[in-house]
């Protein structure tokens, strides 16, 4: 596979690994902000091929996973509509909202659609002039351009059949907030590629400078990833604070100005409830106002949403860096792909998912016997 395989060479991983161990002299905690790194690293065993001095923990990087449980529980009850078509991208149809998900909706009668974007449910607005069509938006800065684009020509088209039900979540003011808990441990981040290359890196300079925290964006093959820690640990051993990116093939410091040009005519900066962590104040977007038809939660009254989190799921915890998923008592007993309580377990970026997918529960098992 060309243009993969030479970022999964085996040899140049072990030149990789041989600089960190030349680098490291003492420990250092690590983040990697993007859930699909975090299955990378999982999946590829990174966190045991680097020294032991370094311990990698999971950071809330993953969108199906703090999209709050209230929105969750008005995706239900919106998509349980008579009148409603409820487009979304099929990670979200098995996300625990309090009472069941959009599955439990589909069983039960509900027109649930999964779509591979929005503009694929612009159309099946626009052919189904007499359904109403929702679009579960969510994610992070990766998702905002064609979001915004869905709802653009809506507009333009005057398709007034479309909504969209915005969960959208930033991930600088996310760091922010990692970096002011008392309880932070984390030393450097690995930013994450995909969202870099729509918004460009300069907006981590002044965290890197203000919190003296190096950030380093990575991509995601098992060589990108290596090469951003060694790019961490080099700038912690030498006390330097400074942003780099290790990914240049996809991102530059600017990063897409069309798409951040559609992305700030549709959506406006607003604060955001992450699920597990709390209200984070500037951390999403939601419509703008000369979009604000298009907004599902203004259209179709959605209230007496009484949300009720598993007291079993630490998926908080996970999301914050502060648990590793296997220490979870539930993981992998209560909780399992089949039986999620929490996002985390069954989003296809989820840390939860990624340690059970790849085995580490047959591990406390065998510990166990």
């Amino acid at each position: 596979m060309k243009y993969l395989d030479e970022f999964r060479d085996p040899e140049l991983a072990k030149v990789l690994l041989g600089e960190i161990e030349e680098a490291i002299t003492q420990p250092w905690v690590l983040m990697e902000v993007c859930g699909g790194q975090t299955h990378s690293i999982i999946r590829n065993g990174i966190d045991r091929l680097i020294p032991a001095e370094i311990e990698m923990v999971h950071g809330p990087g993953c969108p199906v996973c703090v999209t709050p449980l209230e929105v969750i529980d008005k995706a239900l009850a919106i998509a349980a509509r008579p009148d409603v078509t409820f487009c979304s991208f099929g990670d979200m149809l098995r996300v625990p909202g309090s009472d069941g998900d959009l599955f439990t909706v589909k069983s039960a009668g509900g027109d649930i659609r999964v779509v591979y974007s929005p503009l694929d449910a612009l159309a099946i607005a626009r052919e189904n002039p007499d359904r109403e069509v929702v679009f579960f938006g969510i994610g992070f800065e990766t998702t905002a351009p064609a979001n915004a684009m869905a709802v653009y020509q809506a507009s333009q088209e005057g398709i007034a059949n479309f909504s969209m039900l915005v969960s959208h979540v930033l991930v600088p003011p996310a760091l922010r907030a990692i970096l002011d808990s008392p309880s932070n441990r984390v030393q450097g981040f690995l930013a994450a590629g995909h969202v870099c290359s729509v918004m460009g890196f300069a907006e981590y300079e002044p965290i890197a400078e203000q919190y003296e925290v190096p950030i380093v964006v990575s991509g995601f093959e098992p060589l990108d990833l290596l090469q951003a820690i060694r790019d961490l640990v080099r700038q912690l051993e030498e006390g330097r604070a400074e942003v780099e990116n290790a990914y240049p093939r996809a991102v530059s410091r600017a990063g897409n100005g069309p798409a951040q040009a559609m992305i700030g005519d549709v959506f406006r900066v607003s604060d955001r409830a992450w699920r597990g962590i709390g209200t984070i104040p500037g951390s999403g977007w939601e419509l703008a106002e000369e979009y604000r038809e298009f907004d599902a939660v203004s259209r179709f009254t959605v209230t007496d949403i009484d949300t009720m989190e598993s007291p079993l799921c630490r998926a908080g915890d996970v999301l914050r860096g502060q648990l590793k998923p296997d220490e979870c008592p539930a993981f992998g007993k209560e909780c399992t792909p089949r039986s999620p309580l929490g996002a985390t377990m069954v989003s296809a970026e989820g840390a939860c998912a990624a340690y059970y997918l790849y085995g580490r529960f047959r591990e406390l098992e065998e510990a166990a016997q």
